[in-house]
């Protein structure tokens, strides 16, 4: 059990991870990546509110939605969660961390329509995992996401100091950079099975 949750964790961290295999995610893996920090913290603010999520949306699922015939209402239950959760998050950075709240802008409460979170709570529902599978798919695919966004960032902050063709500057070289960090990663496929 214990083996089976870690490989669950590897596979949505590495294998299908949540950018580079299923393309979730994108506008704040673009908009937040051009300093190391923001990454960071988007990473964390993401981790935070997938795992969360992922916690509280299985169970109303599975003890709410399923037994009252209402499953149907699980998309829209599910962003008032996570946007319930968001909001948690920007009062705490407004109170605790100023600076870093302001750096995040709008990408912050963007994080409520982000298709990662959502696509994770409606993934672990849809096909029908345990909980303690939905828990590592959650803790998997977050990980998976800050370790991106972060990675993405240092390349980005070293590619600002290259010199890199004007028409490929900045969100074109960034795609260019992500399409080859997706390759990359295409490599771990087939490593769990």
């Amino acid at each position: 059990m214990v083996v089976a949750f870690i490989l669950a964790i590897i596979n949505a961290m590495l294998i299908q991870n949540v950018v580079l295999y299923r393309f979730y995610g994108i506008c704040p893996f673009l908009g937040v990546s051009k300093k190391s920090n923001e990454a960071l913290s988007m990473g964390l603010a993401v981790i935070f509110v997938i795992v969360i999520a992922s916690a509280i949306c299985w169970p109303i699922y599975h003890y709410i939605l399923v037994p009252a015939n209402i499953a149907f209402m699980d998309t829209i239950t599910y962003i008032l969660v996570i946007a319930s959760l968001v909001q948690l998050i920007e009062m705490f950075l407004k109170k605790y961390s100023p600076s870093l709240y302001a750096s995040l802008g709008v990408y912050l409460p963007l994080i409520t329509t982000n298709c990662a979170v959502l696509g994770v709570a409606q993934g672990n529902t849809d096909t029908n995992l345990t909980f303690g599978m939905s828990m590592a798919n959650a803790i998997g695919t977050s990980v998976g996401f800050l370790i991106i966004i972060f990675a993405f960032s240092c390349i980005r902050v070293r590619l600002e100091a290259s010199n890199v063709p004007k028409c490929l500057k900045g969100i074109p070289i960034a795609l260019i950079t992500a399409a080859l960090m997706s390759l990359a990663f295409v490599g771990f496929t087939g490593l769990i099975k």
